[in-house]
């Protein structure tokens, strides 16, 4: 009889590409699935999962937590890779090679940052292939104007000097630049689509919401794949369409009707966050939105802006400090159905827009844990994943369990994949795929962290796996442990 490194025994073993939804022992050596079987087997290590359901590990498209805290809490939440694509980072390389020396808990990988590559032609911003670069200049009009062609030329070099570099494809987050040219923004999809990668976009503004946009934000998004051929993955689209998401998603149908690739994702919160410096979030335009200052909470203190004066105060002094944006109250069932329909249109990644934590007085340690009271984030950094799991599988019927897991792991894996051959080892529970790998119990699986308690981990998932190895066992976080490896373009 053959022996593994470790063997999972008695799970309901889901494999969404395959269809398998059986009762099989799964042995696993050197971090590959190895044999998934009705024959006993033995291995080093033996657990026993009867009851629990043993899936591919999923993976979240937009991540932007890029520190050993923020990850630890998706690892929690049944994430074993998280991809930081809609922002993008510029260069990569940095990025990668940090997170490469200082470890992660789950694999990683990015994308290029058109915003940043133009924050640094047209503002001089520093290209240190980090997040905060975004968010320290995010407010600064420079970088948001109209480019000359030359400029327009030395971004895109920029970018692609990045894809040579293993960058998952270019995010374009044209939605913090609303009057940038169509043009450019048709020419970058035609530089990935040149690069055979896709394209991950916060869309601009939609014309009901800003009658003078130089493009509605959805049309910006399926002429270019029209007319580039380049995938376009539309992200958080619960986020950008709000009460026009059945619009949104009539055009997303008829591009692909007509052999466009277009992708989507959403996450299953009333809530966005971002930097409160953004364009969206003057207080003069809030009211596009049917949004006040006081549905704007500043993270850094946890309070609501009680005017728009206020707004404006914060908005100068911290342009990048992270605030909430309440678009929808979840607690509304007539609201919160455009989210539902958002996370339910067919083919829908979940993902997180999860944000690194906040350390708000206790001195930031990303290898603390568990994390102090003060460390804060949204909670959709820890929770997204089991509050899918909770709302839209166990309390709504909206979501089948084999189709919610399809939607956390083989749907953002086929996003990935044209980009990333490596990828087609992820997503899937087959003999010869990465042993990324979430066990949960599908009874009990549930977010934890709120808007007053945002970094409360998520309960149920009982083992995590990252190459065969666990971050989670029991239950509980293995903190000696950082096994992450970095997904890259080929």
């Amino acid at each position: 009889m053959t022996s593994y490194d470790l063997v999972l025994i008695g799970g309901r073993v889901i494999d969404p590409e395959s269809g398998l939804d059986a009762v099989r022992n799964v042995g696993i050596s050197d971090g590959t699935v190895q044999a998934i079987t009705e024959r006993p087997i033995t291995g080093t290590t033996t657990v026993e999962v009867p009851g629990l359901v043993v899936s591919p590990g999923f993976i979240d498209l937009h991540s932007h937590c890029h520190d050993v805290a923020g990850q630890r809490l998706q690892a929690l939440d049944g994430v074993t890779t998280a991809l930081e694509l809609e922002a993008g980072v510029f260069p990569v390389e940095p990025a990668y090679r940090r997170a490469q020396a200082e470890g992660r808990p789950v694999n990683f990988g990015f994308a290029t940052s058109w915003a940043v590559a133009r924050m640094h032609v047209l503002a001089g911003a520093p290209a240190t292939g980090d997040l905060e670069a975004f968010f320290t200049h995010i407010a600064h009009p420079q970088w948001q104007r109209a480019a000359a062609q030359p400029d327009v030329d030395r971004i895109l070099g920029h970018l692609e000097a990045d894809l040579a570099q293993g960058a998952l494809g270019i995010g374009i987050v044209v939605g913090y630049a609303p009057r940038v040219d169509p043009g450019e923004y048709l020419s970058v999809a035609a530089l990935a689509a040149r690069h055979g990668l896709p394209t991950y976009t916060h869309a601009r503004e939609l014309v009901e919401l800003d009658p003078d946009t130089p493009i509605d934000g959805a049309e910006e998004i399926i002429r270019a794949a029209g007319e580039t051929g380049a995938h376009m993955h539309y992200c958080h689209l619960n986020s950008t369409s709000l009460r026009q998401v059945d619009r949104v998603q009539q055009l997303v149908e008829r591009v692909r009707r007509e052999g466009s690739r277009v992708t989507t994702e959403a996450y299953p919160y009333g809530a966005g966050m971002t930097g409160i410096g953004a364009a969206f979030l003057a207080p003069e335009l809030l009211y596009r939105r049917g949004l006040t200052p006081h549905s704007i909470g500043y993270l850094a203190t946890g309070r609501r802006m009680t005017d728009a004066q206020e707004l404006n105060r914060v908005r100068q002094q911290d342009p990048g400090g992270l605030a909430f944006v309440h678009f929808f109250d979840e607690d509304d069932p007539e609201q919160f159905q455009f989210v539902q329909r958002a996370m339910t249109f067919p083919d829908a990644a979940v993902a997180s827009d999860g944000i690194s934590p906040l350390w708000r007085t206790t001195p930031r340690d990303p290898m603390l844990w568990p994390l102090p009271a003060d460390v804060v984030s949204h909670p959709r950094t820890s929770g997204t994943f089991g509050r899918t799991f909770r709302v839209l599988v166990r309390e709504q019927g909206q979501l089948s369990l084999t189709e919610a897991i399809r939607r956390c792991s083989l749907v953002p894996a086929q996003v990935v994949e044209t980009a990333a051959p490596a990828m087609r080892r992820k997503g899937r529970l087959q003999p010869g795929c990465d042993a990324d790998i979430t066990v949960f119990d599908p009874t009990v699986v549930s977010d934890r962290a709120t808007y007053a308690a945002t970094t409360r981990p998520s309960v149920g998932f009982q083992h995590v796996l990252v190459g065969g190895e666990f971050i989670v066992r029991d239950g509980e976080l293995r903190t000696e442990v950082l096994p992450g490896r970095p997904v890259r373009a080929a």
